[in-house]
């Protein structure tokens, strides 16, 4: 879990408990590289492919599928990340500031953007990304991947990448690093 969502949890703070681990360090990896070889085949490599991790979660996992994606092609893959905090539509109900960093490689015109973040959850952030990439240009694409699905949409958004689903109740945690995923809940 993104420390800024440590931080930001009610009552602004808390601790994470993990329940239970779904995943390790050698799932991730399998995920990751399954995923990688997924976006290569399904753009018929990586020409016109652009890598962009959602801060903060995604990020390290847009790294490592890059990286996976570099080292399966043999091709340069243009990598980028986005902080989508300015366009969240939950501006004013919870305390949201833009945190990281946003660095887009390139121009994202007739791209195709392959949004990473670690969980999928109620659809908003990635409503949020979406809007923040039109700063960016206009791509001819936008492909989601996402290391877990918990469920519980709230708008219309499905990943065309997956880990793993893992079906969650509403007020359990989902923790992802590169080290595995765990299940809990924030405690104060």
């Amino acid at each position: 879990m993104a420390e800024r969502e440590r931080k930001m949890t009610r009552p602004f703070g808390g601790v994470f408990v993990a329940r239970t681990s779904v995943m390790s360090a050698d799932d991730i990896d399998r995920a990751i590289w399954r995923m990688s070889h997924e976006i290569i085949e399904h753009n018929h490599g990586v020409d016109n492919v652009v890598v962009v991790g959602l801060q903060t979660g995604g990020v390290p996992l847009a790294e490592r599928i890059g990286e996976a994606m570099v080292e399966i092609t043999g091709r340069d893959v243009p990598f980028g990340t986005i902080d989508v905090a300015l366009h969240r539509d939950d501006i004013g109900i919870r305390p949201v500031m833009p945190e990281e960093v946003t660095s887009i490689p390139c121009d994202l015109l007739n791209k195709v953007v392959v949004l990473i973040d670690d969980v999928l959850f109620t659809g908003r952030t990635i409503r949020a990304a979406l809007d923040a990439l039109t700063t960016f240009g206009r791509p001819r694409s936008v492909q989601l991947a996402v290391m877990v699905d918990r469920g519980h949409r709230e708008l219309p958004i499905r990943p065309d990448y997956v880990g793993k689903n893992i079906p969650t109740r509403r007020d359990e945690v989902v923790d992802v690093t590169l080290d595995g995923v765990q299940l809990g809940e924030m405690r104060k």
